[in-house]
């Protein structure tokens, strides 16, 4: 026992402890047990109410902390990534997918599971900058028109000021976006200024905006923000979501598919 610790830590003194502790990386319960010289019974509920509040997330046998993320993996790296969840986001967004609609499909692993999957509707146009989508799309019949602009490598996508001239003459009936970090309060975050431009820029043309991202993009922020939380309408999850999260997002008249 602790010689200088002469009374039971309240339970709001042993969450900080446990965040404080998980700020080094992923601990075990038994870890996070010993730490703070509790039982295991009572780390479990405190992650569990840390969990409920987003600031953390359990993973087997243990937690993680959740993070700030101002590094952007490789798209290799993203794309092997919560595989699994990013293909059960994209078939949910299929539902919302009509005949005659113009949509935008932006950068990301997981909008580019949606292109995979897009069904054969007629007179569908798709607006991206997204050279993975495009590519994708290119033998397919739809009318297909590509946003100019800069190139990044990274998300291997057309971005900047110079995508301005093509989407600001267009009307988009739905903007499904990937995003690199997501707040209940603030919306969505990436980590390039040219990038979270055009985001905004597919925002404001939009007539409904739906956010594509797995549950470890929540409660995350990343460099720049994009536009407000206003801005989305619809976010495609998957059960993972906070239960605090959810009801942010529902306090916010966010409709939240998971």
């Amino acid at each position: 026992m602790n010689p200088e610790r002469t009374r039971k830590l309240l339970s709001a003194e042993r969450e900080a402890l446990i965040c404080q502790t998980l700020s080094n990386g992923v601990k075990t319960i038994a870890e996070l047990s010993a730490e703070l010289e509790v039982s295991e019974a009572t780390v479990r509920r405190d992650l569990e109410s840390l969990e409920k509040s987003g600031m953390i997330r359990r993973v087997y046998g243990g937690a993680e902390l959740l993070r700030q993320r101002h590094h952007e993996p490789l798209y290799e790296e993203k794309a092997s990534l919560h595989s699994r969840e990013k293909a059960q986001i994209a078939e949910k967004a299929l539902s919302f997918l009509q005949e005659g609609d113009t949509i935008f499909l932006d950068g990301g692993s997981t909008i580019l599971e949606l292109a995979k999957r897009l069904p054969n509707l007629r007179n569908l146009t798709v607006v991206t900058n997204s050279l993975m989508a495009a590519a994708e799309l290119m033998e397919k019949d739809y009318r297909l028109i590509l946003v100019g602009g800069e190139f990044r490598s990274l998300s291997r996508t057309l971005v900047g000021p110079l995508t301005a001239k093509i989407l600001e003459s267009l009307s988009i009936s739905k903007a499904f976006l990937g995003t690199i970090g997501f707040e209940p309060e603030r919306g969505i975050s990436t980590t390039d200024t040219n990038e979270a431009y055009t985001k905004e820029l597919v925002m404001k043309r939009a007539d409904k905006v739906f956010l594509l991202a797995d549950s470890s993009k929540l409660n995350i922020s990343s460099f720049v923000f994009s536009g407000n939380i206003r801005d989305i309408d619809v976010l495609i999850t998957d059960p993972g979501i906070a239960p605090a999260v959810l009801k942010q997002l529902k306090n916010q008249n966010i409709e939240v598919i998971f």
